[in-house]
């Protein structure tokens, strides 16, 4: 079975805006050859992008990485938040050449002295109340709500395009705790998970789970029960907002 490098970072052409990745991403060809036996799906939405890969055979995690971007100046900039095939990456900032046209995104560069080509294909567009990137900053246990204040330790779950990836992770320490993703849709109050891939249990993959959600004050409130059917309420918080990098100075 081929192994496929993955390319976490891009440089972009100055015409490419950085709204036209929002959406999800299925990687399809690498050095002219079409991926068959892996399947990498990367998820870009408000400034952030995440990916997860899994072995099409059988369902095996492969990796997942991520973290937030941006576009100044003709060029375009990763730094990974996370990244399971190599934690020394965490925190690196780089830049890649990316063509970006009819729905296709192809990337390119050199890495350690040999040219690698990445073609990925826009999956269909889909906007709900959930699009975006969030980050989890409440709970209620017992009739009380706890909040908390997200630092270098936090659990992302970003969604775009009909995608949906939950990172749990610690950006200072570069320890990955754990994410899963899949396709999903919310409508009606009513949020529904189809998971495609979990790093925690392969024999997950495949199961759909169903949810109450509202959106109260831009925040999402998300309620029913987990994959253990134990009752849960959590609020997620836009990251942009949630999420406070000045934390991760202090937190130890």
């Amino acid at each position: 079975m081929k192994k496929f490098a993955f390319l976490p970072l891009l440089f972009l052409f100055g015409w490419v805006n950085a709204q036209d990745l929002n959406g999800a991403w299925k990687l399809t060809h690498q050095n002219g050859a079409e991926v068959e036996d892996e399947e990498y799906v990367k998820i870009y939405q408000d400034n952030y992008f995440a990916f997860g890969a899994k072995k099409v055979v059988d369902n095996h995690f492969i990796s997942a990485g991520g973290g937030p971007y941006r576009f100044e100046d003709g060029v375009y900039y990763e730094t990974l938040d996370f990244f399971t095939l190599d934690p020394f990456q965490v925190g690196t900032t780089n830049k890649y050449q990316l063509d970006l046209t009819n729905g296709k995104m192809v990337i390119s560069s050199e890495i350690n002295g040999r040219m690698l080509v990445e073609i990925w294909e826009k999956l269909p567009e889909k906007v709900d109340d959930l699009t975006g990137n969030w980050v989890i900053t409440g709970r209620k246990r017992g009739g009380e709500i706890s909040r908390s204040t997200p630092g270098a330790r936090r659990t992302i779950k970003i969604l775009a395009g009909g995608r949906f990836q939950w990172v749990a992770f610690n950006s200072e320490t570069k320890e990955f705790s754990g994410s899963g993703g899949g396709t999903y849709s919310a409508e009606n109050g009513k949020y529904v998970e189809s998971i495609t891939f979990f790093s925690r249990d392969d024999s997950r993959v495949g199961a759909n789970l169903g949810f109450d959600y509202e959106v109260v004050d831009g925040e999402w409130h998300h309620s029913g029960k987990s994959s253990t059917g134990n009752p849960i309420y959590e609020i997620w918080t836009p990251y942009s907002i949630g999420y406070k990098p000045s934390v991760l100075m202090t937190e130890k």
